[in-house]
């Protein structure tokens, strides 16, 4: 909702990287200043991270959706194969780490109706974001970044960055977003679940 003075400042863990990495710098930051955050976990992100995940799941101000499993290209997929994307990345999640995820952003933004029809079927809630930060470009200087956000956000906005090595300024942005931007926008950070819950 608009009304709501808050913003969701969310963070993909795709393995689109080689080697598939993780800002560490980041998440740390962000514990430390009690920053609330969503993070969109791909499977094979997930099975390459046990330490990381567990480190996630243990902070009470963090929620975990997901991400696709492979980070596949999904209106290119048949019913079955979307499915079994969707799916495998939430059972993973709750098998191994006892989480439950009902938020799910699919991979590059991209989903046709039946993307939409699986994730209705699998009882998820579709997450997209109206801000994109542009963190993965390594051409992008952080001041450019902030413009960019700074020129889009507003309130119940939800901001798209990414914590997996990808963003070369994405710790720059958030800890300018925290010490001053969102201030002077009379903004808060809110996990997705809290802003979608949020009333004024």
């Amino acid at each position: 909702p608009r009304s709501c003075p808050g913003v969701a400042l969310t963070f993909d863990l795709c393995p689109v990287r080689d080697p598939i990495g993780y800002d560490a710098a980041l998440v740390e930051y962000l514990k430390v200043n009690k920053i609330p955050a969503t993070f969109f976990v791909s499977g094979r992100w997930a099975a390459r991270h046990d330490r990381e995940m567990q480190d996630l799941r243990s902070v009470p101000f963090f929620e975990l959706g997901t991400h696709g499993d492979v980070h596949a290209h999904l209106p290119l997929l048949e019913e079955t194969e979307q499915r079994r994307e969707v799916s495998r990345a939430v059972s993973y999640l709750k098998d191994r780490y006892g989480v439950a995820a009902p938020l799910f952003r699919p991979p590059y933004g991209e989903f046709n109706d039946v993307t939409v029809r699986v994730v209705q079927a699998l009882d998820l809630r579709f997450i997209l974001w109206d801000v994109v930060s542009g963190d993965p470009d390594p051409t992008l200087p952080a001041a450019n970044i902030l413009t960019r956000v700074s020129r889009k956000i507003r309130p119940g906005s939800i901001l798209i960055f990414h914590a997996n090595g990808k963003g070369k300024h994405t710790g720059e942005v958030i800890r300018a977003l925290h010490e001053s931007l969102l201030d002077q926008k009379h903004l808060r950070p809110m996990t997705v679940t809290d802003l979608l819950a949020c009333r004024p």
